[in-house]
């Protein structure tokens, strides 16, 4: 039997499908409920409204929203912040800025690294001198 301490709530718990324990999932169940009902009521929240109306953290609304428990499609103003500087989006991880800059940061690593490799071979080669 696994063991383990649940990350919500810090209680000893058997490990089982899902990573936080019993108790909590009742919990998170209960947030979820109480999300969906506000939503089919107002349909327009945006995701803060929906965290102070219902006392759960932006942060599980996210969760319910990744893990597709929440639709956007259903919820016209619902979007969840950006995971890298937390602007409000509605699709993936990063916004749109945030991920061209990660490719441009790619990118010049990816050139640094071939330059590397250029000086390397060039200082590898043989140089023959005549000896006077």
């Amino acid at each position: 039997m696994n063991l383990d301490n649940c990350p919500r709530c810090g209680r000893l718990f058997a490990k089982n499908f899902r990573d936080v324990c019993p108790n909590c999932i009742r919990e998170i169940d209960r947030e979820y409920d109480e999300c969906r009902d506000y939503l089919r009521k107002y349909r327009g929240a945006t995701i803060n409204e929906l965290s102070e109306q219902t006392n759960v953290s932006i942060r599980q609304i996210t969760k319910f929203i990744k893990e597709g428990r929440i639709s956007l499609l259903d919820a016209p103003n619902l979007s969840y912040p950006c995971e890298v500087c937390g602007i409000l989006i509605r699709e993936d991880h990063m916004c749109d800025s945030c991920r061209l800059r990660l490719r441009g940061d790619v990118q010049r690593m990816k050139d640094s690294e071939t330059e590397n490799k250029r000086n390397i071979s060039v200082q590898r080669a043989y140089r023959i001198k005549d000896k006077s």
